[in-house]
């Protein structure tokens, strides 16, 4: 018998054989002459084991030739490998890796031994770790993604394409953008899936996903990045360095808008050792400013709101994810309702409903939508059919509260008081996190809220697909709710539960809680405080809450929650008094933003007075054209509320169908911003409306991609404002026309500039006949042409 060896660890190919080893027969089930016939056969084998030595001689020498030939054969991989040309191995070439068979394994080590004989000593750490640690690598990541795929509600399975996102070489760092639950860590996931299985990326030699949730879990104050990256990824732990110029490495940070780490890009001291230590904050932003890894590829994900905390200047590229056209809500539909009849009914209903049907770019949403209409029409329930969102989302709690996940059926309590207090818990949390701007929360969340962490399944049984526990890929348990607008509408009903139910105003101090005598000065004064607080956030996150909010103050969305709410009845007088509040509100003109968002809380009140009167305004005039008519601040804002919510598709704006100035531009940007094409040609605007257009170029949710300004006196000065939103990398803008603008050789200087500056520039055509370049103007942007880092493709 050979010598046993001394690694007491079994190895992974012996762990493989046991599993695919039959179990043993039971020899006592069977007749005697069965059990004899194996005796027999080995008596046999033992005896002809004895072999002559012609034939001994011609067995090894046909092993020789085997041998020689398996060897040759894996060096042939070997060099493949190692090979400049070859920079990743195949899908073929990494299959099973992780438990090296024996032939490949023996031949590694004598190739490693020989190599390192012959003083290649790195060249054979370069192949030990091409096949060793990169496919430990693909092989959890596979697992781990593929778990969480399977996770995931099928409405989410709407994957961008973003496999090409670094092949252009002069990209370091890219940042998605794009609202909650529209499919950006989706997309990830299939990005990371893709190489991990061989199917894309396989230039790549490392992917380590970083998750944001997952950081912030880490409480150690100090460590390296490569401690970091051990600790994340232990089946790396003996790699000690990152060689990012000799193979490729990408970085994914996934859920800026998660982090919860001050990503202190000025005072944060500078760091460029992989093996020296700091704070994570520390690593984070000098592996996005470059002094860590300066050749790693980086990709960040996030909400357009939280985009910002990255500083413009380190970042390449800026993409987004955009949901669904309309094209493809109503593909969505159509898939997910197997009758096409009543597929036809909810596309034509949420239709009816502007405001619906926009946020059904959301894909959430959208199945949010199909969940509470399918089983509306299908069940025959009573009640009018969801208009609004409060109507929408209220049916959608009450739909999960009636049908209860049948994993936890018996272990849910159906006493209506237990599922009070299980919301009442779950809205608490909600609002407490929004008011910080979390979205993932934590254990810690949860007890701060009286939630028993042990009882989180319990919680998932009442609300089984508004409220999610899930394990991340590296760390410990982290929730969330479905989507943003779930969180969004629980906080609002506990914000008014606790109002009618507790006599507790959430926006108030506890200290300073004065109640008035009458019910209707209570609430209204209630609603009153949320308006405010609402208004007061820089930025809109709580702007669908105040809607939520308002929608269940209604009488006909409490009577829907009559299981969860006592008889309380709010008057008409308190909801007039409301309106009219917001009303003044719209009159004092806020940012475009916070005007629109309070005219939807007037849709949400059933009032549509504003609307009416520039509906009217519009109707009497000649295809819509304002020019000579005097609109107020309120009704200018109730003009943009009414075009961005037409029926109409927001995909070209011609503002000489309004009025040709700068005013009714100013007036009406939000508009600009949310078309694709802007027609402003021929319509007297002058370096103010370049001014304004600029912060649209430069915006994190401009969705202009075409912008005609012809035949407007813009001269080099506005040009020069024009081409500072050119320069910001969240433009997105390919198309500009600037035909008859008076630009002189000086404008040329500061469109080239702004072009160079901006190596995540989206501009393929720029239009500038009819001005008066110059000789050097036009050697200034014809050299933009040959610019291989500039996508300009047509210059006129």
């Amino acid at each position: 018998m050979g010598k046993r060896s001394d690694s007491r660890k079994p190895s992974c190919v012996s762990m493989k054989s046991d599993q695919s080893m039959e179990q043993p027969k039971n020899f006592r089930d069977e007749d005697s002459s069965t059990s004899q016939r194996p005796k027999n056969v080995i008596l046999k084998r033992q005896k002809s084991d004895t072999l002559s030595g012609n034939q001994l001689e011609s067995i090894f020498k046909k092993l020789e030739e085997k041998v020689i030939t398996l060897i040759k054969n894996e060096l042939k991989s070997f060099k493949k490998l190692l090979s400049p040309d070859y920079p990743a191995c195949t899908e073929k070439e990494v299959e099973h890796v992780e438990d090296l068979h024996s032939v490949r394994e023996g031949a590694l080590k004598i190739t490693l031994h020989v190599l390192k004989d012959m003083n290649h000593t790195d060249l054979a750490n370069t192949l030990q770790t091409k096949l060793i640690y990169q496919g430990k690598l693909k092989s959890n990541l596979r697992e781990k993604q593929i778990e969480t795929a399977s996770r995931r509600p099928a409405t989410q399975e709407t994957p961008i394409k973003c496999n090409d996102l670094f092949k252009d070489k002069s990209i370091r760092t890219v940042l998605t953008k794009g609202v909650a639950g529209i499919g950006k860590t989706v997309s990830v996931q299939k990005f990371i899936l893709d190489w991990a299985e061989g199917k894309a990326n396989q230039d790549i030699f490392f992917m380590f996903p970083l998750p944001f949730r997952e950081l912030n879990l880490i409480k150690q104050e100090n460590l390296s990045l490569m401690n970091l990256l051990h600790h994340l990824f232990p089946e790396i732990k003996e790699l000690t360095s990152m060689d990012c110029d000799s193979y490729k490495v990408v970085l994914i940070f996934d859920g800026l808008d998660e982090c919860r780490l001050p990503l202190n890009f000025q005072n944060n001291k500078r760091l460029c050792d992989v093996t020296e230590s700091a704070s994570v904050d520390v690593l984070l932003t000098n592996l996005i400013k470059g002094n860590l890894l300066p050749s790693a590829l980086l990709w960040i994900t996030s909400r357009p709101g939280a985009a910002n905390q990255i500083p413009p200047e380190y970042v390449d590229q800026v993409t987004e994810v955009r949901g669904f056209s309309d094209t493809q809500k109503e593909e969505y539909f159509r898939k997910r309702i197997s009758d096409q009849s009543l597929a036809n009914k909810i596309i034509t209903h949420m239709k009816s409903s502007r405001s619906l049907y926009i946020m059904c770019h959301i894909p959430v949403f959208c199945w949010i939508s199909a969940t509470v209409l399918e089983r509306m029409l299908v069940e025959a329930e009573s009640g009018e059919i969801p208009k609004t969102l409060t109507q929408m989302f209220t049916h959608f709690l009450i739909f999960q509260i009636k049908h209860k996940d049948q994993k936890y059926h018996q272990k849910c309590d159906s006493d209506p008081q237990q599922t009070t207090e299980s919301i009442l818990a779950l809205g608490k949390l909600a609002f407490q996190q929004l008011e910080k701007g979390n979205l993932i929360f934590y254990e810690e969340d949860l007890r701060e809220c009286g939630i028993d962490v042990r009882e989180a399944s319990v919680y998932s049984g009442v609300c089984t697909q508004i409220f999610r526990e899930e394990f991340g890929l590296h760390l410990g348990k982290v929730f969330s709710f479905v989507h943003l607008s779930v969180q969004e509408f629980l906080a609002a009903l506990y914000a008014f539960l606790s109002f009618v139910l507790k006599k507790r105003n959430v926006f108030v101090e506890q200290r300073t809680r004065i109640f008035h005598s009458f019910r209707n000065r209570k609430m209204y004064a209630f609603l009153k405080s949320a308006v405010d607080k609402a208004l007061q956030s820089e930025n809109g996150h709580l702007d669908l809450f105040l809607r939520f909010l308002l929608g269940l103050s209604l009488e006909s969305n409490q009577t829907l929650l009559q299981d969860l709410l006592p008889q309380t009845r709010s008057s008409s007088q308190s909801k007039q008094k409301t309106v009219e509040y917001i009303k003044k509100k719209i009159r004092e003109n806020p940012s475009p933003e916070k005007s629109i968002n309070l005219f939807h809380c007037l849709n949400e009140l059933n009032d549509r007075s504003l609307v009416q009167e520039v509906q009217h305004y519009l109707n009497r005039t000649d295809n819509s054209r304002l020019s000579g008519i005097r609109l107020s601040p309120a009704q200018w804002s109730a003009l943009v509320f009414v075009i961005l919510n037409s029926e109409e598709e927001l995909d070209v704006f011609d503002l000489s169908k309004y009025d040709r100035s700068d005013e009714c531009l100013l007036r009406l940007l939000p508009v600009v911003k949310a078309s694709r094409k802007a027609v402003l040609c021929g319509c007297y605007l002058t370096e103010e409306s370049c001014r304004v257009l600029s912060s649209v170029l430069g915006s994190n949710s401009s969705s202009l991609r075409e912008l005609d300004l012809s035949e407007n006196n813009l001269q080099d000065s506005g040009v020069k404002l024009l081409s500072a939103g050119l320069e910001n990398p969240h433009c997105t803008l390919e198309i500009l026309r600037l035909c008859n603008c008076s630009i002189t050789g000086e404008g040329c200087v500061s469109l080239t500039s702004a072009l160079k500056s901006n190596p995540s520039s989206h501009l393929r055509e720029l239009n500038l006949k009819y001005n008066n370049p110059g000789e050097s103007g036009v050697k200034l942007l014809s050299d933009l042409l040959k610019d291989p880092h500039c996508k300009l493709e047509k210059l006129q």
